[in-house]
């Protein structure tokens, strides 16, 4: 049998500008991976009521849609009663652990209405480590 050779070669340039916007990962608490967003959790709106972290999901006039990726699983539909009124929660939990991640007012799967929010304090960047936050009333 002739020996293959092979030679590639690899070309790498840091001085040029990158279209892609770079992704960031967050973790559950109990270390699963969870998301995958194209902007730190930090830096997006929060809703009064909760804190949650607010992810635009659909394009609209005044804002692009985000691009991310929510890995958990759809749990029962939750009904709240905020200042008299009510809202259904259609939740995320993580796939490990089952805790509550993330909620939108439509039915799954994730991005089928305007907006996703992330529970307050769920996720963190470093793996196996409590987010600030998490354990706040």
């Amino acid at each position: 049998m002739p020996k293959v050779i092979s030679r590639s070669t690899v070309s790498v340039s840091s001085s040029a500008p990158s279209s892609a916007p770079s992704l960031l990962v967050y973790y559950c608490i109990c270390g699963e991976f969870i998301l995958v967003i194209d902007c730190n959790l930090d830096e997006l709106p929060t809703r009064h009521s909760d804190k949650a972290s607010i992810i635009r999901c659909q394009d609209s006039e005044s804002a692009p849609a985000r691009v991310f990726k929510l890995n958990a699983t759809p749990a029962e539909p939750v009904l709240i009663e905020r200042n008299g009124r009510h809202e259904r929660q259609f939740r995320f939990t993580c796939k490990r652990c089952n805790l509550p991640i993330a909620y939108q007012s439509t039915l799954p799967p994730a991005k089928s209405g305007p907006f996703l929010y992330i529970f307050s304090g769920a996720l963190t960047r470093m793996q196996g480590q409590i987010p600030q936050g998490a354990l706040d009333s």
